[in-house]
């Protein structure tokens, strides 16, 4: 099993996407559409997407357009990319002509075929950026989305095909693509809301504020009294990629149970609160993490239905003055309180190095399972709800 996520990809046509609509056979013939490289490398800087250029060039190695006038070209337009930061893991070049109806061509997907989950691919999160109906005819063949790079009149043409449903957008601004994609700002319209919560409990044996965004850049602070559980809560923030400040006042006199099965309680409950409708979500996330002889597994679902399992042993009682006992009830409380399936288990070891491993895979789970896709609202169910 290996713990890095599905692939997610961007397929990109070349001919009215990057550079303009032509038979482009000579260095002089090369026009770039208008914004695309601040686009694509702001694309390239802000996502994880995968580029993959996608192209038919009709009757490449025919005397009407030889191949030794289609290399060169094609070759600069792909080095100028490179050289602004924009580098395709691959380039799928069909050279048919329509009348030879090849597999490969697009909307055919023959030449598309690694593409699949069995090879590390998701698909369903995947985009096809193209100038016309047949880009987005492939992005239904491959089980993804489209973006329509055309005027927005193009949108009842890709309805009246029935492709409503595969679209995603449809733009001739490589600006409004990369807000669109990185979900930022577009105009005055917000794409991407914002994934936060501030959430209090204030009982007889804690009080306890959080603010969280799933979302966050500047990392966070938190304080709750037991040294060691600041230590894990802390490698919640760093591996999560969250912004998260919380402070915690327990009756850490009485004992430390309190406090640590509120802190999850109220992590659980601003989790549930900033993902919101879940749209768009990946939902599921998983990791597998070793620190030094230790190895251990968190797999989680945000399917608001909480079920726990727990397959770890501690050889000591405390760690520090922190009793090893509250680490499972820490994470059955948080899965109480998300609404999650979550799954935990740890290889015997330095009993440390077990808990600590512990909570920088669990931190690393949730980044995966709440990345948002801003090109897809859908939500991560058949049910309709989650």
């Amino acid at each position: 099993m290996v713990s890095t996520p599905y692939k997610v990809v961007l397929f990109l046509d070349r001919d009215g996407v990057v550079v303009k609509e032509d038979q482009v056979d000579s260095y002089g013939k090369i026009i770039w559409i208008p914004g695309v490289f601040g686009a694509l490398k702001t694309i390239a800087d802000m996502t994880d997407l995968e580029f993959v250029m996608v192209s038919n060039q009709d009757g490449v190695g025919t005397p009407s357009f030889p191949m030794n006038d289609f290399l060169p070209v094609h070759r600069r337009i792909v080095s100028t990319l490179e050289g602004e930061g924009i580098v395709f893991s691959a380039q799928h070049i069909d050279l048919s002509l329509p009348a030879d109806n090849c597999t490969g061509r697009k909307p055919g997907i023959g030449m598309l075929s690694a593409y699949t989950k069995e090879n590390g691919y998701d698909m369903e999160h995947s985009l096809v950026i193209g100038d016309r109906l047949t880009d987005v005819v492939l992005a239904k063949n491959l089980g993804c989305r489209a973006i329509l790079f055309a005027p927005s009149a193009m949108r009842q043409d890709a309805e009246n095909a029935g492709l409503g449903e595969t679209l995603a957008l449809v733009s001739n601004d490589w600006r409004q693509v990369a807000s669109f994609i990185t979900g930022t700002i577009t105009g005055t319209e917000t794409i991407r809301t914002s994934r936060t919560a501030e959430v209090k409990r204030m009982t007889a044996e804690t009080r306890i504020t959080l603010s969280l965004n799933l979302d966050g850049r500047t990392g966070g602070h938190v304080h709750t009294g037991l040294p060691f559980f600041d230590h894990m809560l802390s490698q919640i923030v760093r591996h999560s990629g969250w912004d998260m400040d919380m402070d915690v006042q327990g009756d850490i006199d009485v004992d430390e149970h309190h406090t640590v099965e509120d802190t999850a309680l109220v992590l659980g409950q601003a989790c549930v609160e900033a993902l919101g409708d879940k749209r768009g979500i990946s939902r599921y996330g998983f990791e597998i993490l070793t620190m030094d002889e230790v190895r251990a597994d968190v797999a989680l679902d945000f399917s608001g239905r909480p079920y726990f399992v727990w397959d770890a042993t501690f050889a000591r009682e405390y760690v520090g003055t922190f009793p090893t006992e509250l680490v499972e009830h820490f994470f059955k409380s948080f899965s109480d309180a998300a609404k999650c399936n979550l799954h935990i288990s740890v290889t015997r070891g330095n009993t440390h190095h077990q808990i600590e491993a512990i909570f920088k895979a669990f931190a690393r789970a949730l980044r995966k399972a709440v990345k948002r896709y801003p090109w897809d609202d859908r939500l991560p169910s058949t049910k309709g709800v989650l």
